[in-house]
C-alpha cells in the first residue's frame, strides 16, 4: 500500500475553522469509519479508539502557529496474542 499525503491550505474565517474542527471532532466522537468533508471532496478513515496527539504553538514573526496532530496507525492492533 502506497503512502498518502492530503495537505490543504485556505484562509478562513473564525467561524469556518470552528466548524471545520467541530466537523473533526464529531467524527473523532463517533469513531469508526469518520467522514471528513475537505475542499470539494470527502475522506473517509477508519478511527480506532485510542490515538496519540501532540499539540504545538509557536509564536514568532508577528504570528502564531497552532498545529494539532493526531496519529494512529494504519492496522488495527489486538491487545493480547492469539495462540
Amino acid at each position: 500500500m502506497k503512502d498518502l499525503k492530503f495537505e490543504q491550505k485556505s484562509s478562513l474565517s473564525r467561524l469556518e475553522a470552528a466548524d471545520q474542527l467541530a466537523a473533526l471532532a464529531e467524527a473523532l466522537r463517533h469513531g469508526g469509519n469518520a467522514e471528513l468533508e475537505l475542499g470539494p471532496g470527502t475522506m473517509s478513515l477508519r478511527v480506532p479508539d485510542e490515538l496519540s496527539t501532540e499539540i504545538e504553538v509557536e509564536v514568532g514573526d508577528g504570528q502564531i502557529e497552532m498545529e494539532i496532530e493526531l496519529k494512529w496507525p494504519t492496522t488495527s492492533t489486538r491487545s493480547g496474542a492469539q495462540s
